[in-house]
């Protein structure tokens, strides 16, 4: 797995047909673990958090799940592309059909879940569903025994960052085999619950600018901070 340093966090430098790659091998060798798919949001929590710090650092791999990542990685000569959860999804769920995956969606409410089981059912006929569970149903451990019970080989992670990564980190040995996925606001992205942006914005580098618009109460401020505390760091790493 190709890699380049971000602000001192390794991550995967390669396009969305190579991530999907390097999970499904991941997948086939039993390796378990989890991985989380990094924006300048998580980066910079985890700059101020330690146990977020800790979560990314003890992930097995890292995707740019940002344009300024991936775009840090383009500089240092990687061909580096954008790995979003709700491009990274869709091509596991086609892809696993040929040898049976078992997915399981594990989500922050269950709205979003169920939609999001009826979205894959309608739009990948044949993708294999382990189960659907949102957070709160149960305590953790209960709900991690009933997402063991159903033996999944993926576990996709919709609780949005960083409760996601915390979660995966404390819960990612008890679900071996399988691999855990943090892919935040792809289950509504993919279920039609929040509309994404357009591909052009994606393309650009704007798709953060579409989600403020659509949600400026919640995402104004985490934007404003977060994306502020990447920057200023990106800088005094350059500097140095």
């Amino acid at each position: 797995m190709r890699t380049r340093s971000v602000l001192g966090v390794s991550c995967f430098a390669g396009d969305l047909d190579q991530a999907a790659q390097t999970v499904l091998e991941r997948i086939d060798k039993g390796g378990g673990g989890y991985a989380c798919l990094a924006n300048a949001h998580l980066f910079a929590a985890a700059r101020r958090d330690a146990a977020v710090e800790e979560a990314v650092d003890g992930a097995w791999a890292v995707f740019p799940d940002g344009w300024p990542i991936a775009w840090l990685q383009r500089r240092q000569g990687a061909a580096a592309s954008r790995i979003g959860g709700p491009d990274l999804m869709p091509l596991m769920l086609d892809r696993g059909r040929a040898n049976g995956l078992r997915h399981f969606l594990f989500g922050s409410t269950p709205e979003a879940v169920e939609r999001l089981a009826e979205r894959i059912r309608v739009t990948t006929p044949g993708a294999q569903l382990a189960g659907t569970l949102a957070i709160g149903s149960f305590d953790e451990a209960a709900t991690v025994e009933k997402i063991a019970e159903a033996r999944p080989d993926v576990v996709w992670c919709g609780l949005g960052a960083p409760r996601q990564e915390l979660w995966m980190r404390r819960w990612a040995p008890a679900l071996a085999p399988a691999v855990a996925l943090g892919v935040g606001a792809a289950f509504d992205f993919i279920g039609g619950t929040k509309p994404r942006a357009p591909v052009w914005m994606q393309k650009s580098g704007l798709e953060w600018f579409h989600r403020f618009v659509h949600e400026p109460r919640r995402l104004g401020w985490r934007y404003l901070s977060t994306n502020v505390r990447f920057a200023m760091a990106v800088l005094r790493e350059r500097a140095w």
